[in-house]
C-alpha cells in the first residue's frame, strides 16, 4: 500500500498540522479521527486493513488528518465561545486549504479533468464532523460514511447556543434549510450513510431525528439503525465499513 506523510503550517489554525495519504489513486476519502484522535489512528486502529482492498485495487484513496477535538468539543471546561470559533477555523482548514489540495492531487493522481468531490468518512465524534461537513459543503464533499456519531453539538457545548454552535449542530439547522436552497439538489445527487448501533455505549437518538429530517425534506441518504447487540466499537465499525463501501462506490 503506498502511503505518504505530510507536515504544513495552517494559516487557519496557526500551526502545523499533519495528515497522511493512503493510495495510489481512486476516489478521495478523507478519515477524521475519533474524539481527540491523530492522523495515525488510521492505521493504528487497524482500518488500513479493513480498507486495504479498496485502496490497494486504486479504487479510493484515503487521507488521515488530524482533530481539534482537545481545543473545542472535548474542553467542556473552558470558554464555549471560543472553543467552537476554535472548532470553526478547523473548518475553515479543512474546507480552504486541505480539500482544494487533496483535489487538486486526486486529479493528478487519476488523471482526472473534473475536480472530484471528497469523501469525509468517521466513526464516533468523527463521524459527527463527517455529516456536519458533508451538510454544510456539499459542493465540495461528495456523500459521506458516518458511523456512530451524535449530530447535535450539545454534545460538545451543552445548553451553549450562539450562531457559530447553531451552523455546527446538524439536528438544528438541518430542519430550517430552504426548500429552494441550492445544497438541496446537490444533496440529492450524492450517496451518504449514517449508521448507527443500538447496543453498549451508543447513543442513536440523533441518528433517528436526522433520519426524520431526512425523510421531510426528501434528502436522500441511508440511515441504518443497527441491532441491539452492535457496540460502539472498532469490531463493529468494520464490519460496517465492508458492508456499505461497495455501495458508497457503487
Amino acid at each position: 500500500m503506498e502511503m505518504q506523510y505530510f507536515k504544513e503550517y495552517s494559516p487557519a489554525l496557526g500551526r502545523e498540522m499533519e495528515c497522511k495519504l493512503y493510495g495510489h489513486a481512486g476516489r478521495p476519502m478523507l478519515f477524521i479521527p475519533c474524539q481527540d484522535g491523530r492522523f495515525f489512528d488510521f492505521e493504528n486502529f487497524h482500518m488500513t486493513d479493513t480498507l486495504a482492498p479498496w485502496i490497494e485495487s486504486g479504487q479510493v484513496m484515503v487521507l488521515s488528518i488530524d482533530t481539534m477535538d482537545k481545543e473545542s468539543w472535548s474542553d467542556t471546561n473552558g470558554d464555549p465561545y471560543w472553543r467552537i470559533r476554535r472548532y470553526e477555523q478547523w473548518i475553515q482548514y479543512i474546507t480552504q486549504e486541505l480539500v482544494p489540495q487533496y483535489q487538486a492531487l486526486a486529479q493528478d493522481r487519476n488523471g482526472w479533468g473534473g475536480t472530484p468531490g471528497v469523501i469525509p468518512f468517521g466513526c464516533s465524534l468523527g463521524a459527527t464532523h463527517a455529516v456536519n461537513l458533508y451538510l454544510r459543503r456539499p459542493d465540495l464533499f461528495d456523500g459521506c460514511l458516518a458511523l456512530s456519531g451524535i449530530y447535535t453539538a450539545e454534545y460538545g457545548f451543552g445548553s451553549y447556543m450562539d450562531e457559530v454552535v447553531y451552523q455546527n449542530s446538524p439536528v438544528h439547522y438541518l430542519p430550517n434549510l430552504p426548500a429552494d436552497h441550492p445544497y438541496m439538489q446537490l444533496y440529492r445527487t450524492k450517496k451518504a450513510v449514517i449508521c448507527c448501533g443500538r447496543g453498549p455505549w451508543e447513543q442513536p437518538a440523533t441518528t433517528e431525528r436526522l433520519k426524520e429530517i431526512f425523510e421531510q425534506k426528501g434528502i436522500p441518504v441511508w440511515v441504518d439503525l443497527w441491532g441491539s447487540d452492535v457496540a460502539h466499537d472498532w469490531d463493529w465499525w468494520y464490519k460496517q465499513v465492508v458492508y456499505f463501501m461497495p455501495w458508497l462506490l457503487g
